[in-house]
């Protein structure tokens, strides 16, 4: 179970979940509590919901913090944070639309105890950003869907931003629109979307030097059974690649899993999402 350790980061808050934080709070500390507590990660807030959650807590909590209006966000996220019972995990940190790579990397700042994931933009300054990540000793953030069907990369896009991370030597992290574990059509918006055990191989076959062509088709691939057999061939290295992704469920990709016989089945029994 060592590959999927700590996989699910629960973005229980974000949509399409929008789990008020008062509920977010306690089941993340039961999802931790769980026999499925291995492959759960911190939770996540955007840095506007710190302000709410020291009267939530009454324990350590493992937390990871976004800031959607970039960098300059991180002063107050620290100072927020400094005051909680919290182990901050991580920060994920958006580039504002049209700011270059050189603007959003001197105010970021180098790599410190905290790691600092960076979505990366889906425009022509991509490789740019992935090149100063790998400079300045940050990691990578790859939308891979949203509440639009254009949010969401297709195989290729994502292929190419796959080869592109770990041709530059940065890990990254994935979040939005990864509902399943593998790649499927969503039967009541129509959206084409991925999956997260297709994004886990593809990784592992960019780490190989496979070309590009075979990740597209690895992320194209829709047999259950076939992206599971090939899930079992890979080891726990490729998660020094794929850190994680965010998910609204955290007891859906814990089913999906059992139900692929990759993990064992007793994990989620009697378990049930709260609403």
């Amino acid at each position: 179970m060592s590959v999927f350790a700590g996989l699910l980061d629960d973005a229980a808050v974000f949509p399409p979940g929008l789990k008020p934080l008062p509920e977010a709070v306690p089941d993340h500390a039961r999802h931790r509590r769980s026999r499925y507590a291995e492959l759960v990660g911190p939770l996540i807030l955007a840095a506007p919901a710190l302000d709410g959650l020291g009267a939530l807590l009454d324990g350590p909590l493992d937390l990871a913090v976004t800031t959607p209006g970039g960098p300059a966000q991180l002063p107050g996220v620290m100072t927020a944070v400094a005051g909680l019972p919290v182990r901050l995990q991580g920060l994920e940190v958006a580039a504002p639309e049209g700011m270059p790579a050189a603007e959003f990397f001197a105010a970021l700042g180098p790599a410190g105890d905290v790691p600092v994931f960076v979505e990366i933009p889906r425009d022509e300054r991509r490789a740019e950003f992935v090149a100063a990540c790998a400079d300045n000793g940050h990691q990578a953030k790859f939308r891979t869907g949203g509440v639009r069907a254009d949010l969401y990369p297709d195989e290729a896009e994502l292929a190419a931003a796959i080869r592109a991370v770990v041709g530059a030597g940065v890990p990254f992290k994935a979040t939005a629109g990864l509902h399943h574990a593998i790649r499927n059509t969503d039967q009541e918006t129509g959206f084409e979307q991925h999956g997260f055990l297709n994004l886990l191989v593809a990784t592992a076959a960019a780490m190989a030097g496979a070309p590009e062509r075979d990740l597209v088709a690895l992320l194209a691939e829709r047999d259950g059974g076939k992206v599971a057999a090939r899930v079992s061939t890979v080891d726990g290295s490729v998660r020094g690649w794929f850190r994680s992704f965010g998910t609204c469920s955290v007891i859906e990709p814990v089913s999906e899993l059992a139900a692929l016989g990759l993990v064992p089945a007793e994990l989620t029994a009697g378990e049930e999402e709260s609403a």
